[in-house]
């Protein structure tokens, strides 16, 4: 499970037990947008969770997006432990991994914009890494928060395997969960928009090139632009 051995997930029997309740204080508001990170959030916004890798760089990527993202923050889930640090996730023995929570306008930006965005912006053929990153906590995945979420991220997982395969890559491995069975537990302050905070951080975020066209309901089977891209050297953080 650790250092020179295949990354494993623990059994809930093998994972930390974690607290019952955070170990730290999470800022109040989202350093680039100004909005609450924790809540409470304005009637009609909804919440998207995704795993891409390290996600430092993966909150970026969303908070960039032209609009309709109300705020973004991020943290630990899909694992067992409940309350965990940083140090506990990096461990391997929680079973979560590294997220970023999307809270988002769906009037102003629609899930399948998100979708899209998460699918171009890291390799979902990798399981247990991202590039350098080597570990359980890098795993691709998405809890979906709606019954319609969960059949659009089914949809664009299957649109995107169409096109992966095409341009030469292996099977997805990206997990799809409901939220529900997976609490998040925000991460400690300095990891909340933390690119924003130290913009020549480190960032090991990197997508495969392929494209994916949007809305998967309608275009899944057409023909969609393909490109392959290298993705730059990193190293572990």
């Amino acid at each position: 499970m650790f250092f020179g051995r295949t990354p494993q997930l623990p059994t809930p029997e093998q994972a930390l037990t974690g607290r019952p309740s955070l170990a730290y204080e999470v800022p109040d508001r989202h350093t680039v947008l100004g909005t609450p990170l924790l809540g409470p959030y304005p009637e009609g916004l909804e919440i998207a969770d995704f795993g891409l890798g390290c996600f430092w760089g993966a909150e970026r990527t969303f908070w960039r997006l032209p609009a309709g993202v109300y705020t973004t923050l991020v943290g630990y889930q899909g694992g067992y432990t409940e309350y965990p640090t940083y140090e506990e996730v990096c461990s391997g023995l929680t079973g979560h991994m590294e997220v970023v929570r999307v809270v988002y306008d769906p009037e102003v930006i629609t899930y399948d914009r998100l979708l899209k965005t998460f699918w171009e912006s890291h390799d979902p053929t990798q399981g247990f890494r991202q590039g350098n990153d080597v570990g359980t906590q890098y795993r691709s995945a998405i809890h979906t928060h709606t019954p319609e979420q969960a059949t659009t991220a089914e949809t664009s997982r299957t649109a995107y395997q169409k096109v992966l395969t095409s341009s030469g890559y292996g099977t997805i491995t990206t997990e799809i969960l409901p939220a529900t069975d997976r609490p998040f537990y925000p991460a400690e302050a300095y990891h909340q928009q933390y690119l924003d905070k130290n913009p020549a951080g480190y960032c090991g975020l990197g997508g495969t090139g392929v494209k994916l066209s949007a809305p998967f309901e309608t275009n899944w089977g057409a023909s969609c632009p393909t490109g392959i891209a290298s993705a730059p050297e990193v190293s572990e953080k």
